[in-house]
């Protein structure tokens, strides 16, 4: 089967797992999971599954990323920080909706990567900072001091304190909060200077690193 094909029934998947959002299910019917994938694992880039990656991290399994972009309430005017680019392609599904992706990585080698397939794939409102993403986007260009969406594709023990102050007034804050095998997604929302935070259900993935 072609990955075209695949792709649309990927999306349809997704669709009947609960996924309603149009804008999200637009952009993975748009960017292409195999250019992103390990090239021993292109024959498996549409199952709904992760996948390992370079040093020792993984591709997140589709549906989890969507039901992230879901709750961050994704608009065409919105400016998004992502905490851990990793392969790059939930930056390429945000750039697909968003203005523009700040996109932090802490490993130097799968930002690299992340930039060149991005890079060739057209994307030009995807910037990109390696460093500590628990600090946020700071010392990288375009120097901004606020993002409307926040999201975070490891998980951290706590909401880290400093991209709840890069969060926008108004915005939205997607991160998985806990220790061990199994995390809960947390959404937090500023409103007034104010935090709401909700929880979300189980999820897994490997921990925020702090440097």
């Amino acid at each position: 089967m072609r990955f075209d094909d695949q792709r649309r029934l990927l999306v349809q998947d997704l669709h009947n797992l609960g996924i309603a959002d149009a804008k999200v299910l637009g952009a993975f019917g748009k960017v292409p999971r195999e250019l992103y994938v390990l090239p021993q694992y292109v024959e498996y880039a549409y199952r709904n599954q992760p996948l390992p990656i370079e040093m020792s991290q993984t591709i997140s399994q589709p549906l989890m990323i969507a039901i992230m972009l879901q709750y961050l309430e994704l608009g065409e005017d919105d400016l998004v920080l992502e905490i851990g680019t990793g392969s790059g392609y939930q930056s390429a599904l945000i750039a697909e909706i968003a203005r523009e992706v700040c996109t932090i990585e802490r490993l130097e080698p799968l930002s690299l990567r992340a930039q060149g397939i991005l890079k060739e794939q057209g994307y030009k409102n995807i910037h990109f900072r390696i460093g500590d993403g628990t600090q946020g986007w700071q010392k990288a260009f375009p120097p901004y001091k606020e993002f409307s969406k926040i999201i975070v594709s490891a998980a951290a023990s706590e909401i880290p304190p400093r991209l709840k102050e890069q969060l926008a007034s108004d915005g939205i804050l997607v991160v998985p909060v806990g220790r061990g095998y199994m995390q809960i997604l947390n959404r937090v929302v500023r409103q007034d200077g104010e935090y709401t935070v909700t929880e979300h259900g189980g999820c897994t993935f490997v921990p925020l690193v702090s440097t």
